[in-house]
């Protein structure tokens, strides 16, 4: 029934003459016939007059939910049985635009019941919405389970409400799950591992008990996992050392707070697109956030913690931890580190933490021996607590004399009750320096002199007063204030009051970091910096930031209501981006006040009743005129044919020109005749772009043509720029464009067809010809000649942003080309003073396996994110596996192999005999391709001359076996030659013969020392 209105809408919808007439001709010519579609399209038109209803069973789930809830404030009034839920306003509901019924009917999109102060339980009934995106209940007084039905929502993308069945992870693209605050108890699901989407778990402040489950450790879209004050146990699972983008963990007192990870796809979208698609899992080291403080885990931090090379806060304050504090000063970039309130013992380690650590708190625990002098020095640091542990010897004065403050800047020591018995060098700090020293010994001693300064009682902290307003002028008009920063004096009005509170603050001092704080709030709500004003700051435990803010408008004295919509659309959605600094927070009230009665809806989501009968009246004589016009339509029946050559040759005169390095412009005729009208025999493959076929040109040219499915189609203009920067691109190792088509909806673009198909094809366990050794890494080395063209010699130059095995064709000599630039990107220029930026700041586009973890991060797109795409394909060439398979990362398990010196035990088996040397050497150039830091990669000019001395290492009648005779004669060819070994060793052979050559030593990770045995310069294209 659906299909047939879409049909009848778009044959009788106002278009051109051309288009009416030929959708009429396919339909019906005889006059009986269009009386009848005359009739129907009134009877069509009409209908837009009816008042459309909000689906009957959501209303009847509404209703429900209200039945299980207290509602002490009257918030809930609107909803009852005499109104309708979208075209009422009830509070809390919004509806899809109700201008655009679905199916017939209006449909809710978001239930917003922030801090109403309900109490009850949630109903069963919640999973009777079908396409409800936004669920938040946060701040209320809710008890009981999260009904399991909730499951059913295939189309929810933002969970925000308070045991967590294991229904939950049938949500595989649920983007947020904000359960915290509320009595939740149990234990974590193991099916969340399932929520491949998910970038927020915030479930702090419950009752959550049990250990975290290694296999969420594999998340692969995860941004915050907040646990901390629940009542976790069991050891920290080392699986989440393996996050390579982990920047912050933070707070583990009583749950994983925040990790950050990366080298994923995580498709765009507001919050959730519920269709399970294939997102694969990575290891990538760049966790950032992890907060997992007040739980009970057993054990102690795990070494591989410090391995977490991207990590920027981590807290695990109040976990029952033991053992020795670990090293972390292999963090780079650690700003921010809370070990606080556990048990551990042992000295503290006496190497230099990162210089941007802001906080050091290792308070109460059971720590010996001196206070490392390594302390001093570190230009960020604001607090360092070592109290109440057994700490003794002299402090030393470096640790503030070798510092300079602004004027804004403080640091607090805080070495109270240990077993301190000196003071060595300067006793006069700076006023920015706080000490405190009280229940040490060093404070009963009396030949110490301003000792008193530190060993009195200390001053709190932590509050920091409301700062009045102070004003000259008058007062201000009812519910209006005074926006003291406006540019204009004396300037009232009306603001917005936000309840707001960050939940890892990286700083423990908050009046430094105002004018930042304001920079990125007012920025990520696209206001001035005038409009927003902190009105009071509170710190709560956790830590936690608490503040008030006002919102005031841009110079008129009170907001409208589509601006009033959109910011707290900003806040509520979760569409603020966190800084290193600021983030994550929750939102926890949004008062309209003066605004009550503002319509939250979109401004389009409804229609007037004067629009309404504009419409009415409109409809009647557009149907009028639409009779007559298709009955001038069939007695010019015959001009069909015509209008169609004419529009095509519009068309066609709006090309690009047919002279354009060779590209030509081919007809959709010419397309069909060229693959057989598309049959499906003619089809060779299929990726996200559309289908592939093979063609045959008039003149007898074998074509591949890649048809864009839809979904895949650009705009005009976006098309006809692929094809003039494909048509500059010449190389011997690139995939040649012949020529395009856009014509009949279509896009369609034709290149030379290579007819042993792609290099993924051949490394398959399907493929029955195995490459050898040398043919592997003859398209290795002409695969990276191709890139290194893109990156050096293309004009303008090219970033592929997408490489890997099925994306490399392999020719008729067994020679290598890439292919399918769909996702390129044009490289930086200069700009006027000569400058060249080093990256492309894009959205993340490409495969995931082979994205690059630091592009992912920072979406900055550089000419080493193609080398690591290329790394992750030599391994593919080693092993014959595909970069995720079962599970297993190939980046991860080939480095492995690697460091245990099992390398020759994940070499593909198919290769037969190779030369073990170069095996080696080919691994270190791909996992060194593979490195997350971008730095210590080579660059693609670096890749090729490292491919080039390999390559000149293996026999030449190898290497002229291979393109000049089939596979079986290379193979042979290759296993009679004796001047090198030939044979893969075995595993124990590998362990006892491992020589220093095999360990990837630091000064070849800078990415400058690449060594093969023979070194040629790049042969001329």
């Amino acid at each position: 029934m659906i299909e047939k209105k879409m049909k009848i809408n778009w044959c009788f919808g106002l278009v051109s003459q051309s288009a009416a007439a030929d959708c009429y001709y396919k339909n019906n010519t005889s006059t009986t016939s269009l009386v009848m579609v005359v009739v129907l399209l009134l009877t069509t038109l009409f209908s837009i007059g009816a008042q459309p209803i909000t689906a009957p069973i959501e209303v009847t789930a509404l209703l429900a939910i209200k039945e299980n809830l207290t509602d002490p404030r009257n918030f809930l009034k609107k909803w009852s049985k005499q109104t309708d839920p979208c075209t009422s306003n009830w509070t809390g509901v919004l509806c899809f635009n109700t201008s655009s019924p679905i199916d017939g009917y209006l449909h809710v999109r978001e239930l917003q019941l922030l801090s109403m102060n309900l109490t009850g339980t949630l109903s069963p009934e919640l999973g009777r919405f079908s396409y409800l995106e936004i669920m938040d209940f946060m701040w209320n007084k809710i008890t009981g389970s999260i009904p399991k039905e909730i499951g059913n929502i295939k189309t929810l993308k933002l969970l925000l409400t308070g045991s967590l069945p294991e229904e939950l992870g049938d949500l595989p693209n649920l983007d947020r799950i904000q359960i915290d605050q509320n009595f939740i108890s149990g234990p974590l699901p193991k099916s969340f591992a399932n929520l491949t989407k998910t970038k927020h778990f915030h479930m702090n402040n419950n009752s959550i008990s049990g250990s975290i489950p290694p296999e969420l450790s594999t998340l692969p879209s995860l941004v915050h996992f907040l646990l901390d004050n629940n009542n976790l146990s069991g050891p920290l699972p080392p699986e989440f050392s393996r996050l390579p983008n982990l920047l912050i963990m933070y707070d583990l007192s009583t749950s994983l707070a925040c990790i950050y990870m990366a080298h994923t796809v995580v498709p765009s979208f507001s919050f959730l697109s519920l269709n399970v698609s294939n997102v694969c899992i990575y290891s990538i080291k760049i966790f950032t956030r992890s907060q997992l403080d007040n739980n009970h885990f057993d054990g102690g931090i795990p070494d591989s913690y410090s391995n977490m090379k991207k990590l920027l806060k981590m807290s695990l304050r109040n976990c029952s931890l033991t053992g020795p504090v670990p090293d972390m000063s292999r963090i780079p970039k650690l700003a921010y580190l809370d070990l606080s309130s556990n048990q551990l013992n042992g000295s503290i380690p006496s190497s230099r933490l990162s210089d941007d650590m802001t906080t050091i708190d290792l308070s109460n625990n059971q720590l010996e021996g001196i206070i490392p002098a390594s302390f001093s020095g570190l230009p960020r640091l604001q607090r360092l607590s070592l109290e109440n542990n057994s700490l003794n010897g002299s402090i030393s004065s470096i640790i503030w004399s070798n510092r300079t403050f602004n004027a804004t800047e403080k640091l607090i020591l805080d070495f109270q009750n240990n077993s301190l018995s000196d003071i060595s060098g300067t006793l006069s700090p700076p006023v920015n320096v706080t000490i405190r020293l009280q229940g040490n010994p060093v404070c009963m001693s009396a030949n110490q002199l301003n000792i008193v300064d530190f060993c009195g009682s200390p001053t709190e902290d932590n509050d920091i007063p409301d700062q009045s307003i102070k004003t000259i002028c008058g007062e201000c008009p009812k519910d209006n204030e005074r926006v003291t920063a406006a540019p204009v004096p004396c300037f009232c009005a009306v603001p917005l009051k936000v309840g707001y509170r960050l939940k890892s603050p990286g700083f423990s001092d908050f009046p430094p970091y105002r004018d930042a704080f304001n920079v990125y709030l007012s920025s990520g709500l696209s206001l001035e910096l005038y409009q927003l004003s902190v009105l009071s700051v509170a710190w709560e435990k956790g830590p936690r930031l608490k503040m008030h803010l006002n919102l005031f408008p841009n110079l008129v004295n009170i907001f409208n209501e589509s601006e009033i919509r959109r910011i707290r659309g900003l806040f509520t959605g979760w569409n603020i981006d966190d800084s290193d600094i600021f983030g994550p927070y929750e939102l926890m009230n949004f008062t309209l006040g003066f605004y009550e009665n503002v319509d939250l809806k979109p401004s389009n989501s409804g229609l007037s009743k004067g629009a309404l009968a504009g419409i009415i009246l409109g409809v009647i004589a557009g149907a009028a005129t639409l009779t007559a016009l298709v009955s001038i339509f069939i007695a010019r029946k015959h001009m069909k044919t015509y209008y169609r050559a004419v529009s095509k040759k519009r068309l066609l005169s709006k090309r690009i020109p047919i002279k354009v390095d060779g590209v030509k412009g081919f007809t959709f005729e010419e397309m069909s005749l060229a693959t057989n009208n598309f049959d499906s025999s003619t089809q060779v493959g299929q990726g996200g772009y559309g289908k592939v076929y093979r063609g045959v040109l008039s003149d007898g040219t074998v074509v591949a043509i890649k048809r864009a499915q839809e979904g895949s189609l650009q705009g005009d203009k976006e098309f006809l720029n692929e094809i003039e920067l494909l048509s500059r691109v010449h190389h011997r190792n690139l995939v040649s464009l012949i020529g395009y088509c856009d014509e009949e909806s279509e896009q369609m673009l034709v290149y030379e067809f290579m007819p042993n198909g792609t290099l993924r094809d051949h490394l398959s366990a399907k493929s029955k010809a195995a490459l050898s050794f040398a043919m592997r890494l003859r398209i290795a080395t002409d695969s990276a000649k191709g890139i290194l063209y893109l990156h050096t010699e293309a004009d303008p130059p090219i970033f592929h942003r997408d490489v890997k095995s099925s994306n490399i064709l392999v020719g008729p000599r067994f020679s290598g080309k890439v292919a399918d630039f769909g996702l390129s990107r044009l490289a930086p220029v200069p700009d006027m003073e000569g400058t060249t930026p080093g990256h492309v700041s894009t959205v993340v586009k490409g495969t995931p396996g082979y994205l690059d973890p630091e592009y992912f991060l920072t979406h900055k797109l550089t000419d080493k994110s193609d080398v690591y795409s290329l790394g992750v394909v030599f391994l593919e060439i080693l092993t014959g596996r595909q970069p995720i398979q079962h599970g297993k990362n190939i980046v991860r398990e080939v480095n492995g192999a690697y460091n245990s010196g099992m390398i020759f035990s994940v070499i593909d088996e198919k290769m037969g005999s190779y030369p073990s040397e170069c095996i080696e050497k080919f691994v270190r150039l791909a996992l060194q391709c593979c490195q997350e830091d971008t730095d210590a990669r080579p660059s693609m000019a670096e890749v090729v001359k490292e491919l080039d001395g390999i390559l000149h290492m293996i026999p030449q009648s190898d290497i002229s076996v291979d393109i000049s005779t089939d596979h079986t004669a290379c193979d042979s060819e290759i296993s009679m030659t004796t001047t090198t070994t030939r044979t893969p060793p075995s595993s124990s052979m590998a362990m006892n013969n491992r020589d220093q050559d095999l360990y990837v030593s630091s000064e070849y990770i800078s990415g400058s020392n690449l060594v093969s045995g023979v070194v040629p310069t790049i042969a001329p294209r």
